[in-house]
C-alpha cells in the first residue's frame, strides 16, 4: 500500500478499482502510482511543472505537460470516470470553469484545497495583520501559486449556485478527518466529490 499525503489518500480510498482517472495537477504522480499500483486503475495526469512531468514519467506513468487553465478543453467529454483536482483549483485563474471541465471530462469529480477560513488563518490575519505562512499554506504571499483564497462556504456556495451534486465532503484538520460541524473554521483541508 502507497503511503499518501491525507486528502489523496481519502481521494484514493473512494476510487473505484478499475477506473479511469485523470489526476489534473497531479505533481510528481503519487496519486496516480497508488491508484495503478493498488486499484488497478488507468490513471492519466496533467502538470504544469516539467520537474514533476519528469518524476512522474520516471515512475511510469503516463503524464503529459500542459495548463489546467487551457488544455482542458482537448479531453473529450466523459472520458473518464473521475476528474481529480487536488490542491490544485485555488492555483486557476477561472476556478468555476475549472469546475465545470472537470465534471465535462470525468463522470464524478473531486476537488481538494486548503481552506483559507481555518481559525489559525484568521488568527493571522486578526492579530499580526499578515498573510499567515501554514504547513498548508507555506509560500509568503509574494511567492505563492495560490491566486484565489477560498474557503470551504465559498466552495458549496459554488456546488449550489452551479446546481451540482454532491457525492460526498471530507474535513481535514492537520492529518486527521474531521466532522463536518463547523468545518469552515476547524478544518484546514476539504476534500469534495461531485457529479455534475
Amino acid at each position: 500500500m502507497t503511503l499518501l499525503r491525507p486528502d489523496l489518500q481519502i481521494i484514493a480510498d473512494n476510487i473505484t478499482p478499475g477506473s479511469r482517472v485523470l489526476d489534473i495537477g497531479c505533481g510528481d504522480g503519487a496519486l496516480m502510482a497508488a491508484l495503478r499500483d493498488d486499484k488497478g486503475c488507468d490513471a492519466r495526469g496533467l502538470e504544469i511543472d516539467p520537474a514533476n512531468v519528469a518524476a512522474a514519467v520516471a515512475k511510469g506513468l503516463s503524464v503529459v505537460q500542459g495548463d489546467a487553465d487551457t488544455d482542458l478543453t482537448a479531453y473529450p467529454d466523459g472520458s473518464f470516470d473521475y476528474a481529480v483536482l487536488s490542491q490544485t483549483l485555488q492555483t486557476t485563474m477561472r476556478p468555476d470553469m475549472i469546475v465545470e471541465q472537470l465534471l465535462r471530462i470525468g463522470q464524478q469529480g473531486f476537488v481538494s484545497f486548503p481552506n483559507f477560513a481555518h481559525w489559525r488563518v484568521r488568527l493571522s490575519l486578526l492579530i499580526g495583520g499578515r498573510m499567515p505562512v501554514t504547513r498548508l499554506l507555506p509560500e509568503r504571499w509574494y511567492d505563492t501559486p495560490n491566486i484565489h483564497h477560498v474557503t470551504i462556504d465559498d466552495f458549496r456556495s459554488l456546488v449550489r449556485e452551479e446546481q451540482l451534486q454532491q457525492e460526498g465532503q471530507w474535513f481535514l484538520s492537520g492529518d486527521t478527518q474531521t466532522g463536518r460541524g463547523l468545518a469552515n473554521l476547524m478544518a484546514e483541508h476539504a476534500v469534495f466529490l461531485l457529479r455534475g
